[in-house]
């Protein structure tokens, strides 16, 4: 069959393309990244019909439980055939480069209209913070796929979660595009099927059901990293941000840190060399990056169902709501790694005043829960909600 070796070969294409970007990506991004980007989004937009929705509101799919069963089932088996009992991992941004302790200090001078839940009250809250590269596999860096995730898991949050198994926890996390691979979750679905068969490519460029442009967009921000300590993470789908009014948010860096990559363009690259360059800049000082919020002003153009439109920021600017901080530390042990695998990071510990917004975040729900239990059966652990008091060895 065709289709494998030729997937193969332009895996390899991608990785010799990863080795040769630092020397032509920055320029590059600098020039055509956002006309580029800007162009996709008119013609994503032009082919969509207006769902007549109001600001914050949703629309349920009569296809969102098939598809949600079928992208757990696709999900397990993937997650069963790259890992072992004890070892395993999680099924999506699964390679961790490191977890770090960090605090999220909300700004006091917050519009009132956006003082609400986690942002009412000028405060400081403790947070572990995961940085983690693409899934379902664990590959050397340069060989993955030029994506990145944030997580945060903020503690000692009061008042009613929407998920009870963990009382005190507000779980907030971004990506390193600011559309999301698929743009709902019959489309996820999709994206499992070939990326279990170990050929992701093909559901962007099957002739018969082509998502190019999203191939297209993702392409313009995933691209080699350098430090996940240095890159900007947005949330891709929105939230509540109170009762009649939705947000998107994003964690821009505001720390310069080390970016070299030893070994480019063909030499010997290290296979953790993003976590290598997260322990220098963390033996050295520590990070700041601000917590912005964008609120959703035009239903249609900033639509709630559709991951793969992006919130234009000409229609609403990001606004700076909270600062995270994380300062210098060492938590590159194998206890703290290992600890990385009990917490469960799901938007929906959250509080209600944010309630996860959209079908990729209905179906998030039960999907993280699910195989999230799964990795924790597995690994013959057991649920842990962290208090931030925690010490490794």
């Amino acid at each position: 069959m065709i289709l494998r070796p030729l997937h193969r070969l332009l895996v390899k294409l991608l990785e010799v393309e990863r080795r040769l970007e630092p020397f032509f990506r920055p320029q590059l991004n600098h020039l055509l990244r956002e006309p580029t980007a800007a162009l996709l989004q008119w013609l994503i937009n032009v082919r969509r019909q207006d769902d007549g929705l109001q600001i914050a509101q949703e629309r349920c799919y009569e296809w969102e439980q098939q598809a949600l069963d079928d992208i757990i089932r696709l999900m397990a088996a993937q997650m069963r055939g790259h890992f072992t009992p004890g070892k395993f991992e999680r099924g999506g941004n699964t390679k961790t480069h490191g977890l770090v302790r960090g605090t999220v200090t909300i700004r006091d001078d917050l519009p009132l209209h956006m003082r609400v839940g986690l942002f009412a009250t000028p405060r400081s809250y403790p947070a572990w913070i995961r940085f983690s590269g693409p899934g379902p596999d664990v590959p050397r860096d340069i060989q993955d796929v030029g994506f990145g995730s944030m997580a945060m898991k903020i503690m000692d949050v009061p008042g009613p979660k929407i998920m009870d198994d963990e009382r005190f926890t507000q779980d907030m996390m971004g990506v390193v595009t600011p559309t999301f691979v698929t743009r709902n979750t019959r489309d996820n679905a999709r994206l499992q099927d070939w990326s279990l068969r170990d050929m992701p490519i093909y559901y962007f460029l099957n002739p018969f059901d082509s998502h190019l442009l999203d191939f297209l967009m993702q392409g313009l921000w995933n691209e080699t990293q350098y430090n996940p300590l240095g890159q900007r993470y947005y949330s891709c789908v929105p939230y509540l941000l109170g009762e009649g009014q939705a947000m998107q948010y994003s964690f821009v860096p505001k720390t310069p840190v080390p970016r070299n990559i030893p070994g480019v363009p063909f030499g010997s690259v290290p296979g953790n060399y993003l976590r290598d360059n997260m322990v220098r800049t963390l033996d050295e000082k520590g990070v700041e990056f601000d917590l912005m919020l964008q609120l959703q002003t035009d239903p249609h153009r900033m639509p709630i169902e559709n991951a793969g439109v992006r919130w234009p920021e000409k229609l609403s600017p990001f606004i700076a709501a909270a600062v995270i901080r994380i300062p210098r530390q060492t938590f590159n042990s194998m206890a703290q790694f290992d600890f990385t695998r009990q917490l469960t990071i799901n938007p929906w510990h959250c509080l209600h005043e944010h309630r996860p917004l959209g079908n990729q975040s209905r179906a998030r729900r039960r999907m993280y829960y699910e195989l999230s239990r799964l990795r924790i059966h597995e690994n013959r652990t057991e649920h842990y909600e962290p208090t931030g008091d925690e010490v490794f060895e």
